[in-house]
């Protein structure tokens, strides 16, 4: 695997379900992966143990869509916190590239679109507490720093939808992290946010 990607990331790619994956190869419930370990794919992709992702100048087992493309076409975003001061972009030391926006401790986190919760939980390293929801056409988001989760694993929510309430992240401010991530890649979320 790279760096940045995530057992999710990879499960998603594979069109796999991320606990089977892990269960495969005996990852343990922190779902901890790190770069250069190679994972065995099983279920709808069989075969050898192989690397996690593409080696350049591999064939990629799976098309990575672009933005552009009509059957990856975004979602209706909404941003994931009223107000908010938007600090800017952060990148973290896994790969992930989010935007902090500081509020108030305990603040609301709502829902960016229509989806799924995928995952909540605070095993991804750098993340805080963590909710992450899938979307249509391979989109998903990322809510990190969380004081309290209101959404649980399988639930669907709506856009606008309180799943959180904001914790406090490095230094002990109250922040939120939002990734955007399109088929596993992140993607500079103000380029997706419509304009405040």
């Amino acid at each position: 695997m790279r760096s940045g990607e995530t057992l999710y990331s990879i499960a998603r790619r594979y069109d796999l379900e991320y606990r089977d994956l892990a269960r495969w190869n005996g990852i343990g419930g922190n779902y901890l992966i790190r770069p250069g370990d190679r994972l065995r794919l099983s279920g709808p992709v069989r075969g050898p143990a192989v690397p996690a992702a593409e080696s350049p100048g591999a064939k990629p087992l799976v098309r990575r869509a672009s933005p552009d493309d009509p059957a990856h076409r975004p979602p209706d975003w909404r941003w994931p916190l009223e107000g908010g001061t938007v600090v800017g972009i952060v990148r973290q030391p896994s790969g992930g590239v989010g935007l902090r926006i500081d509020g108030a401790f305990k603040q609301p986190v709502f829902a960016a679109a229509d989806g799924k919760v995928a995952y909540t939980g605070s095993a991804l390293r750098g993340y805080g507490q963590l909710v992450i929801v899938n979307h249509a056409r391979g989109w998903l988001t990322a809510y990190g720093h969380n004081a309290a989760v209101q959404v649980q694993e399988g639930e669907e929510v709506r856009a606008g939808q309180q799943i959180a309430a904001m914790g406090l992240g490095p230094g002990q401010q109250p922040m939120l992290y939002f990734e955007i991530r399109l088929d596993g890649r992140p993607l500079d979320p103000l380029t997706q946010l419509p304009k405040r």
